[in-house]
């Protein structure tokens, strides 16, 4: 498939270098230092140029593209280029926007704009927050097979009941399955002997009632969220109180700037909004921060979320939920003490070449930046899986690739290696970077 991506920075590099092993890939972006990087980095060709053009679309060829992405910062300028893409030939066109009226006309008449699919930058972000915050103790959730399937990532503390423990000892979840260990920067696939250590990043796959029974019983004092105090009136502040308030949820949202308090109090009738600085340590002791399930800081910059963050973790709060607008920082968030950190840019990036794969696969989640993915794919006739045990044909498949869940009609079916799939069975499973292509075909 032939690729062209417009914006070279931190989301249309990220998805360059997803794409560029089983992909043609041409990234355009107006700065040159960006372009030379990443021609020299990713084995792609990159093109100094505006995207919006026709001349530098029609130098890219983008009549023979088979998607176009429009991936830089600004809203307008990916709308263009999409629309600008259709005049040429017909790729399909997939624009990365922040302001969520752009998706909401889209989603009005979708096609709208020239753009066949639009990702919301700032709904992604607060729908990843969401599923963290219902899920007490993981640091990323997805779900599969119409959410009878769920991944989750958790830390292994030196407190928690598996830290030390093998496999084998630690699956006592009916429905659950180990699929990897994430540990200095390798990806593990445990065997019942692999012993899980403190420090590791768990993925587990398992029905929605055993990983919610694993989060609990690594965070035994948290059986729910039921209070959260979101820290910022930005629009993916709002998002994240409104999509609180559809599951039942009642947050509190504080901002600082009367007027942005007044409105958000209109749109939000399910969310109590304080108007006030929530660096106020006073304020904070008011609104006794130490009985708040998760803090989330959606303030606009970096450092107002680290402090903010900080303060309410020092004060008592349970859990803290930063946003991060560089990247680079996240590692350094989760360092200090903030327990999760979500970069809207990398949460886009992944979304965007998540919807490349599903074309091959019915949901396609993406671990630690490319690291690993977990796929939901149905079982035909094709498939190596078909009408043989597990244990029969894992061997066929290249090492790296684990079994996590298969769902039959509707029911979730524990993976052992007696079990058998049969056709139309939708199997989600685990596979390492390096087995991801020739695993796909086999499955």
């Amino acid at each position: 498939m032939r690729v062209v991506i417009v914006g070279a920075g931190q989301v249309g590099s990220n998805i360059a270098h997803s794409l560029a092993g089983s992909h043609e890939v041409v990234v355009l972006d107006i700065d040159g230092a960006l372009v030379e990087s990443l021609q020299y980095g990713a084995d792609v060709l990159a093109i100094e140029g505006d995207g919006t053009e026709l001349e530098t679309l029609v130098d890219a060829n983008v009549d023979e593209a088979d998607l176009l992405i429009a991936s830089t910062d600004d809203d307008e300028t990916n709308m263009v280029a999409c629309g600008t893409a259709k005049t040429i030939g017909d790729p399909f066109t997939i624009a990365r926007v922040k302001d969520t009226k752009f998706l909401n006309t889209w989603r009005h008449s979708e096609g709208a704009f020239g753009v066949d699919f639009m990702v919301g930058t700032n709904l992604l972000t607060a729908e990843t927050i969401v599923r963290v915050i219902g899920l007490p103790a993981a640091s990323d959730v997805e779900s599969f097979a119409e959410g009878s399937v769920q991944m989750a990532e958790f830390t292994i503390d030196p407190e928690t009941p598996v830290a030390g423990q093998s496999v084998r000892e630690a699956d006592r979840w009916d429905s659950l399955t180990f699929a990897a260990i994430l540990r200095d920067g390798d990806v593990i696939i445990p065997a019942g002997d692999t012993v899980i250590e403190a420090g590791d990043e768990v993925v587990v796959i398992g029905s929605p009632k055993s990983v919610r029974e694993f989060a609990n019983a690594l965070s035994p004092d948290i059986s729910g969220v039921n209070n959260v105090l979101i820290v910022g009136g930005s629009d993916i502040g709002y998002h994240i109180a409104r999509l609180l308030g559809d599951r039942g949820l009642s947050p509190r949202l504080v901002e600082q700037e009367h007027g942005r308090a007044h409105e958000l109090a209109e749109q939000l009738p399910g969310t109590t909004v304080l108007q006030s600085d929530a660096t106020d340590r006073e304020f904070l002791d008011r609104e006794h921060v130490e009985d708040v399930d998760v803090v989330v800081a959606a303030l606009d910059s970096d450092e107002k979320n680290l402090l903010t963050s900080l303060l309410v973790t020092r004060m008592g709060a349970d859990r803290s939920v930063a946003i991060v607008d560089n990247g680079d920082y996240v590692p350094l968030f989760e360092a200090v003490g903030v327990d999760v950190a979500v970069n809207p840019r990398e949460a886009t990036a992944e979304e965007i070449t998540r919807f490349t794969l599903e074309r091959h696969a019915e949901n396609v989640a993406i671990i630690e930046s490319d690291r690993a993915e977990v796929l939901e794919i149905e079982v035909d006739e094709d498939s190596v899986l078909v009408d043989r045990p597990i244990r029969e044909s894992i061997a066929d498949l290249p090492d790296g690739v684990v079994i996590g869940a298969i769902t039959r009609n509707g029911s979730f079916v524990t993976p052992r290696g007696d079990t058998v799939v049969e056709r139309g069975d939708h199997v989600v499973a685990f596979l390492d970077a390096e087995s991801i292509d020739a695993a796909t075909g086999l499955l």
